[in-house]
């Protein structure tokens, strides 16, 4: 990638600068600490590096910051520096900075569980992955200096699960959902950037990573989203987890979704904003991932093609989905299935959701940056951050050239 530094030496910063460093771990953590770095662009008393950070799905993690052109330092190189800033969404390593260090949540609603094989006491239930002692502490020591929550609700699920991080933890919103409420009046433009048709309708299937997510399943949907829905009425999107990209390799999921891919159906690609797509889209299949979640923000209908209760945290807005959303079925046709969601679309219930997704909505960016200036101990630039619509997506690949005729 662009910019790989070899020795930290080599990195030239500015006499005065304050040095900061993100932590990439994968993917999605990448594209989560990617929407920080404008707090900080323009700002010539401050310098920004990045390093990638040991983690089973980091395969993906330089294609987080490709096109940025940023020194990425070698993580035993950036360990062995010191730093005014570090910011990192996840917990593996990062007690070996030496930075002061702000955390944030990688996705929405603190929604899964630990995993099973994470280690916690005998007996002990699963706890809320991200917030327990394991996630925030090294030993006896709180690890980070700040960390970043998005909704008050996250106070009482760290009083349990690590009230020794409730100190250094401050609400300051959610940066994604604010980008899609700021982007939601420009539905119908990115509908026609996409490529949709006057009576064309999308159909934005999404998975999430593991054993219970519905990617485990798309062998069975997608071929029945190909036979029952007419292709002159639906286009059908496909959004795939980085983490499944990471874990079986790009080729591997291609070449499972091809035969697929060339009948129609757009595989979005783990590089692409799925943010647009998810303002776009007219129905939304998902499961226990954060995407489905913030569909609630959006007027598309929402089924659910799985969702493993054993799993979610059961006081998650996302479990709250659950109990709302109509469950797809394999026993009725597909169309039906669609043509009742939106029709019985629980506007009031999904509003309330959505409602728990940040309890400081548009104030994400402000509150961020005041956290982030305040550890590096400067002055904030004299103006407001504003927070930008999302940039229009590229035309959908059909993987077919025949799209000519009327919609049905």
């Amino acid at each position: 990638m662009d910019g790989v530094v070899r020795n930290p030496a080599q990195w030239v910063t500015l006499q005065g600068c304050r040095k900061v460093l993100v932590v990439v771990h994968t993917e999605v953590y990448g594209r989560r600490l990617r929407e920080l770095l404008p707090l900080l662009a323009a700002d010539l008393r401050v310098q920004v590096a990045f390093t990638v950070a040991p983690h089973a799905f980091n395969g993906g993690a330089l294609r987080a910051l490709h096109g940025l052109g940023g020194v990425v330092l070698p993580w035993e190189e950036a360990v062995r520096g010191e730093f005014d800033l570090a910011l990192a969404a996840g917990s593996q390593g990062v007690e070996r900075l030496r930075a002061p260090l702000v955390r944030l949540p990688h996705g929405a609603g603190h929604m899964k569980l630990a995993r099973v094989a994470d280690a916690r006491r005998p007996g002990e239930p699963r706890g809320v992955g991200g917030m327990g002692r394991s996630y925030l502490m090294w030993g006896d020591r709180v690890v980070p200096a700040a960390y970043a929550v998005a909704h008050r609700e996250d106070l009482e699920l760290l009083r349990a699960s690590c009230p020794e991080a409730l100190p250094v933890t401050e609400v300051v919103g959610d940066g994604v959902h604010d980008r899609i409420a700021a982007s939601l009046p420009l539905r119908e433009r990115y509908r026609m950037a996409l490529g949709l048709r006057p009576g064309e309708r999308l159909v934005l299937v999404s998975s999430t990573w593991g054993l219970g997510s519905s990617f485990n399943r798309l062998d069975a949907l997608l071929p029945r989203l190909l036979a029952e829905l007419p292709d002159r009425a639906y286009r059908i999107a496909v959004l795939v987890h980085p983490n499944v990209w990471s874990g079986h390799g790009d080729w591997q999921v291609r070449a499972w979704l091809d035969t697929l891919r060339r009948r129609g159906i757009t595989l979005v690609t783990p590089d692409a904003d799925w943010r647009p797509l998810l303002v776009a889209a007219d129905w939304v299949i998902g499961d226990h991932g954060s995407v489905t979640l913030y569909a609630t923000m959006t007027p598309a209908a929402i089924l659910l093609a799985r969702f493993p209760e054993e799993d979610v945290n059961p006081a998650s807005p996302g479990a709250e989905l659950a109990r709302v959303a109509p469950a797809l079925s394999p026993a009725h046709p597909l169309a039906e299935q669609l043509a009742y969601a939106a029709a019985e679309y629980p506007a009031e219930a999904y509003a309330r959701i959505a409602g728990r997704i940040s309890s400081e909505p548009g104030r994400f960016n402000a509150n961020m940056r005041r956290l982030l200036y305040r550890i590096l101990r400067l002055g904030e630039p004299a103006y407001e951050p504003a927070t930008a619509p999302l940039p229009d997506p590229p035309a959908l690949d059909s993987g077919t050239d025949d799209r000519s005729g009327a919609c049905a």
